[in-house]
């Protein structure tokens, strides 16, 4: 097998020519077999093969530097700079990441993550790299999905005035996560069919330059005048335009162009793009098939795609999409956004009953949130779908241009608390901190899924802006029991007895109940409260409590700087009222990859955890 002669960096400049294909061919059967069995993201990976060997092949890793946007796409980078051994364990508690991290190699340049961000990561390192007299390459590889992205138009109009090297590889295959939308797309669109212009333009400087004397001034002076012939082949010409060579497009599943095309570019002495042509899904029929179902996958039977568990019950997802949908036909004001999810987050059924009504502004979070706020301005009632690690990226537009003007918007937060094996970069556990510290913003979590149905019919209901942050998995189908009418501000307290209160907040409701069950065991009973809201959180029945317990126990599946528990412990200080507090929160630090029971058992938010830590300051107390 060729691919076992990849064990270390620069390995496949050992390879011949022809054996490319063959290690094409053995790096996607490869990547299918694994990714089978530990789930990941495998559309994106198999599109991008060829482009990640021949950028091996064109560069010199470590010395050169290769930033990938997002990173979901690097697993070929990964195999190509010698971790193949480890896929056994990828993006499982102890092993690698799916992502690029700078711990587990050299050749990985920059942490990444979210979208839109390695042209800004990637002039940084370009900036460094001259004021330190160094002479490797930079490239960043950006898909057109993340083009969508302010950020990266940011990035790309401040390396236009770069008088040194700097490679932008444009991966387009016509796809983020769900199909693109906007501009950029049709814009792309359009370049992919000017395959004539090139060539024209080639053809054209090659002749008039063998003209005698005259050649060599007729080339510069069609340059500078930006020829009108060059407008009407390729309107616009964005890229050129903003002061960035544009090179292509090429074949992005030919080696030796793209090779030939990266030293071309190697020789441009400003910022340079190469606008490379993928598949996503390459190799795999039923990825080729769905690559926005193939995006990110659990574990799955190779011969059909299909996965190997089957959902038993609704996740969050399919209960916010319910009910979302309900209540649209009730009201013919409300509006769903998303930014290139409309799968993820359970907006597709949306979008295909209302088509009108539902609005895709591409990987562009702080633009949907301002556009968001435009459409509540005016009399609608917008629900933005989105992950909670995504929304941080508009935090700056909830708080200016939602929350100061308190316009009824709707924040489905989606994925929050922690969400396993895709790590820090998306684990949802910072937005009871930064939405709570946001004035004129409600904030409400479901312990299970009937409460997160009625919780998006109140937030629908206010003159305001409010937000509702529910998990990842599994919509909780245990404590249906308990239905006390959702009441705006006011808790819901599930257990009465003894002199410990646990006052839970979201998913971590549930692990009350079982730390109430284990405590109950023992002979000693506790109160139970939902807070429902965290935001205007109960201060009376807080208060109640706090005067009639010895010890109360605040639990949220979030950081516990700004979050929950430290505010209500701050409360507690200022009232005067003397009750030990106990905060069960996740720490301060970044939360890796995982199964998520195990990072919860890690980071001492499980119940057996949460036992011990009574046991110990109960012990303190006395």
């Amino acid at each position: 097998m060729v691919l076992e002669k990849i064990k270390k960096p620069n390995d496949i400049k050992k390879l011949q020519p022809e054996e490319f294909g063959l290690l094409a061919e053995e790096i996607r059967s490869f990547l299918i077999e694994k990714i089978s069995e530990t789930g990941g993201h495998l559309a994106s990976n198999l599109g991008v093969v060829e482009l990640t060997m021949a950028l091996h092949l064109a560069f010199d890793l470590p010395e050169d530097k290769l930033i990938w946007d997002v990173g979901h796409q690097a697993y070929t980078h990964k195999l190509l700079t010698g971790r193949k051994e480890d896929f056994g364990m990828l993006r499982q508690h102890g092993g690698i990441s799916g992502f690029p991290k700078r711990r587990e190699s050299d050749c990985d340049a920059f942490d990444t993550g979210h979208s839109s961000t390695s042209i800004s990561a990637g002039l940084g390192l370009v900036c460094a790299r001259d004021l330190m007299q160094q002479k490797h390459s930079v490239v960043s590889v950006i898909g057109d999905g993340s083009m969508t992205g302010g950020m990266a138009y940011e990035a790309m109009n401040n390396a236009a005035t770069l008088k040194t090297n700097f490679i932008i590889v444009l991966n387009d295959n016509n796809m983020s996560i769900s199909e693109n939308v906007g501009g950029i797309s049709r814009y792309l669109t359009g370049l992919r069919t000017n395959t004539g212009y090139n060539d024209f333009k080639e053809g054209l400087s090659s002749a008039l330059s063998r003209i005698p004397v005259l050649g060599d001034a007729l080339v510069y002076r069609l340059k500078q005048t930006k020829s009108s012939i060059k407008q009407l082949l390729i309107p616009g010409m964005f890229f050129e335009e903003m002061g960035i060579t544009y090179l292509g497009p090429v074949d992005g599943h030919n080696i030796q162009q793209m090779m030939q095309v990266f030293q071309e570019a190697k020789k441009v002495r400003h910022a340079v793009l190469v606008h490379v042509l993928t598949k996503k899904g390459k190799g795999y029929r039923p990825a080729e098939m769905n690559p926005s179902k193939f995006h990110g996958v659990s574990p799955f039977h190779v011969s059909t795609g299909k996965p190997k568990e089957q959902k038993r019950q609704p996740d969050y997802t399919d209960v916010f999409s319910d009910q979302i949908c309900r209540l649209a036909a009730e009201d013919e004001r409300i509006v769903a956004v998303t930014a290139a999810m409309p799968g993820g987050t359970g907006l597709s059924r949306f979008a295909q009953k209302y088509p009108k009504r539902f609005f895709d502004v591409g990987i562009a979070e702080g633009h949907a949130v301002t556009f968001a706020a435009g459409m509540a301005a005016a009399g609608l009632r917008p629900v933005f779908a989105v992950y909670s690690s995504f929304l941080q990226r508009g935090f700056d537009q909830i708080l200016h241009d939602v929350c100061i003007q308190n316009l009824p918007v709707l924040f489905a937060v989606d994925r929050a608390g922690l969400v396993g094996c895709d790590g820090e970069t998306h684990q949802g556990i910072f937005d009871l901190s930064y939405l709570t510290q946001i004035p004129n913003l409600t904030v409400m979590a479901p312990k299970n899924g009937w409460e997160l149905g009625e919780f998006m019919k109140l937030a629908l209901e206010l003159e305001g802006p409010a937000a509702v942050r529910y998990p990842r998995g599994p919509a909780c189908m245990e404590l249906e029991e308990y239905r006390a009418p959702v009441e705006y501000g006011r808790a819901e307290v599930l257990e009465e007895g003894g002199d410990i209160a646990f006052l839970a907040v979201g998913s971590m409701v549930e692990t009350a109940m079982e730390v109430h069950r284990r405590m109950l065991e023992q002979g000693k009973g506790s109160f139970v409260v939902n807070l429902r809201f965290a935001k205007p959180f109960d201060k009376d029945t807080v208060r109640r409590l706090a005067m009639n317990s010895r010890l109360l126990v605040t639990m949220e599946e979030n950081v516990h700087i700004g979050g929950l528990g430290e505010q209500i412990a701050a409360w507690l200080s200022q009232e005067g009222l003397k009750v030990k507090v106990l905060q069960i929160a996740l720490p301060d630090a970044y939360v890796e990859h995982g199964n998520v029971m195990i990072l919860r058992e890690e980071n001492g938010i499980d119940a057996g955890s949460i036992m011990r830590r009574i046991t110990e300051v109960k012990g303190e107390m006395e």
